[in-house]
């Protein structure tokens, strides 16, 4: 009895130390939030099964160390449903975030992104009027655009051909600089003049504008630079999940095997033997 308490002890702090990866997870996307992806909506789930997978494992210990049956069985009922909320929500990240990788553009080192390129719930809620407002207020108080500024020691902003190589995020791409079939010319990183004209029938051509306060925050292009963002965000949390989750599904059912045990010797059932066996033992045992 001593040693199954002392494996399911040691297994909910396991599970406790298991759920901390998830909160940072979902702590971690918050400051995304603030910082770029600003959908602030998403990194609660993760917040809350952290915290769930926490408080279980706290009651799991505790049930193990005094031996309490009712918290066993709750920690066992409760941390199946847990389990099984955190294998949905992978499901439903990989679903919403399945669509969308960026244009690649000749002699650029960064990419264009195009709205049409995404479909599903997740671009619906970001290119909704209700949601695109606070979204699009978020990305210009992070200052995102303004920290792409580069400049020489004479102050004299990069040349436009340094500038086409550089990496820049997806944000930075759709919000802070026009699509690059607009013709737009470069100026400095966040500036860009109209030229002989319009080369593109894209729409958010006419959306670009050499104001700080709006650059390309009213076009697609920076909806499809958000859910890009998100994606990524997303894909890298969700590597984490899938791993805490199969090791939960583990210790899970370690921690099930010993509780049954713990139930047998309560019973005071040698184990390995079933109540029916003790009741009606058979002369041809081995």
């Amino acid at each position: 009895m001593r040693t199954s308490n002392h494996l399911i002890g040691v297994l909910n702090f396991l599970t406790f130390l298991l759920s901390i990866p998830i909160l940072g997870g979902g702590i971690w996307l918050s400051s995304r939030a603030n910082n770029t992806d600003c959908l602030k909506f998403l990194q609660w789930p993760l917040i809350i099964i952290g915290v769930s997978i926490m408080v279980v494992s706290l009651a799991g210990f505790a049930g193990a160390c005094y031996r309490n049956t009712f918290l066993m069985r709750l920690y066992l009922v409760v941390m199946f449903l847990v389990i099984a909320v955190l294998i949905g929500f992978i499901i439903f990240a990989y679903v919403v975030t399945d669509k969308g990788p960026g244009r690649r553009v000749l002699n650029r080192g960064y990419m264009d992104y195009y709205l049409q390129d995404y479909s599903g719930w997740l671009e619906e809620r970001v290119a909704s009027h209700s949601y695109w407002g606070k979204i699009a207020s978020c990305v210009r108080d992070s200052k995102v655009c303004a920290k792409m500024g580069r400049v020489d020691s004479n102050g004299i902003p990069e040349p436009a051909d340094v500038f086409y190589l550089r990496k820049l995020t997806s944000v930075q791409s759709g919000c802070c600089k026009p699509p690059t079939d607009c013709g737009y010319i470069y100026q400095n990183e966040t500036v860009w003049n109209l030229g002989s004209g319009l080369m593109s029938a894209n729409p958010d051509c006419s959306k670009w504008s050499n104001d700080q306060g709006f650059l390309c925050y009213r076009c697609d292009s920076c909806k499809a630079g958000v859910l890009a963002s998100l994606k990524k965000s997303w894909r890298k949390v969700s590597v984490i999940n899938i791993v805490v989750m199969i090791i939960l599904v583990i210790v899970y059912i370690i921690a099930y095997a010993a509780y049954r045990n713990n139930k047998r010797m309560d019973n005071d059932e040698p184990y390995g033997e079933a109540r029916m066996t003790k009741s009606h033992p058979s002369h041809f045992q081995l």
